[in-house]
């Protein structure tokens, strides 16, 4: 019986140093394929795309759309005449 204990032991014993050694040869052939997939120079930084903001409002706050309808309503009641809406409306348009 002790012969056969002896004989278990040496055979755990060989088996976990050849799981040892092979996983360390593993990870090691592991280690140099990375390397050699990775390139040869570190990539450069390269910022995410800038973003603009939307222009801001014109000078009171109303936008281009709200001045042309007042301009419009304006020249409906008859306040301005067709050559004074043009031009009206060529400089809101053109700022």
């Amino acid at each position: 019986m002790p012969g056969l204990l002896r004989g278990m032991a040496r055979t755990a014993v060989v088996a976990g140093t050849a799981t040892a050694v092979s996983n360390r040869v593993s990870r090691r052939q592991g280690e140099r394929w990375a390397a050699q997939d990775a390139p040869a120079y570190p990539q450069q930084y390269e910022p995410p795309p800038q973003q603009y903001a939307a222009p801001p409002p014109s000078g009171n706050g109303e936008s281009r759309v709200d001045k042309l309808k007042e301009l419009a309503s304006l020249k409906e009641q008859g306040v301005l005449t067709e050559e004074e809406f043009a031009s009206e409306k060529a400089r809101i348009l053109a700022s």
